[in-house]
């Protein structure tokens, strides 16, 4: 099946809409028992996840009947919807509120994003950032752009090329196994800077605009990677695993990377991950 402009437009429509009813009343104004831990002290879900969530699944249940919907939440209590993403005609990965100990703490950072899968291949993706109410865009073939609640929209483009010690990057190498785990934190002198925003979506928006040039990540749950990988794909960037392999949501293995172009990309890989090289 072919998943549309229309399609998209209506995607992005949701998600915009659960940020403005469920997430922005919700910041700032939770109580102590809406917030609660899953895996750690760092790893929190919220009342307006949940209620993000049931927000976009219902709509998206109700444009798109029979679709797989596979959101982090709903996972979370029912981890065989992973089954589905790859082979269903049509699926939607939903992250409700990336970034959810930002929100949680306050922090204006964080962002409602989906991507709509077609037999396990990402065709579609909307990172909306409920707080300045844009959201980065893209359709598979069709590039990506930064579209404005008045209207407005601009092309993304992903950074040029540059040698290590000129880039800039972001990742969180607290995710990867060991050894490689505390090696990664040795290696980010031979670049520019390297940093966390402790939200993929709004690292893959930055990197896409070419507000930076790499990225890395470990822990591959589809509702982070699906959007944002993409995005910065039609930007024009070079995403994939460590292996070299592309990016596939149901079938991630260790490590995804994101550069510029093949050759920036070997070389960040070079430097922090040389046993992949």
């Amino acid at each position: 099946m072919t998943f549309s402009r229309q399609d998209h437009e209506t995607l992005a429509r949701i998600l915009a809409e659960a940020g403005r009813r469920e997430v922005m009343p919700r910041f700032r104004n939770l109580a102590a028992g809406e917030i609660r831990e899953k895996r750690s002290a760092t790893d929190l879900v919220t009342e307006a996840d949940e209620a993000a969530e049931r927000f976009i699944s219902a709509e998206l249940a109700r444009a798109f009947p029979g679709a797989a919907l596979i959101g982090e939440e709903a996972v979370a209590a029912d981890p065989a919807l992973l089954e589905r993403l790859a082979d269903a005609e049509l699926a939607f990965v939903i992250d409700p509120i990336d970034g959810t100990l930002n929100y949680a703490s306050d922090l204006p950072l964080f962002a409602v994003m989906a991507a709509a899968l077609v037999k396990g291949e990402v065709v579609a993706a909307v990172i909306h950032d409920p707080v300045v109410a844009d959201s980065a865009m893209a359709l598979r073939g069709e590039g990506a752009w930064l579209a404005r609640e008045d209207g407005k929209s601009r092309d993304l483009k992903v950074a040029p090329g540059a040698a290590p010690a000129e880039m800039t990057g972001m990742m969180s190498w607290q995710y990867f196994p060991e050894p490689l785990r505390s090696e990664l934190p040795g290696r980010m002198p031979a670049f520019a800077n390297v940093s966390s925003l402790r939200c993929c979506g709004h690292e893959y928006r930055l990197a896409a605009a070419g507000n930076g040039h790499f990225l890395l990540y470990g822990r591959l749950s589809p509702w982070d990677h699906a959007p944002g990988s993409l995005i910065y794909a039609e930007a024009g960037g070079h995403v994939r695993m460590l292996d070299g392999e592309p990016y596939r949501p149901a079938q991630p293995t260790l490590g995804l990377l994101c550069a510029p172009d093949r050759e920036s990309w070997l070389r960040t890989r070079a430097i922090l991950a040389p046993s992949f090289a």
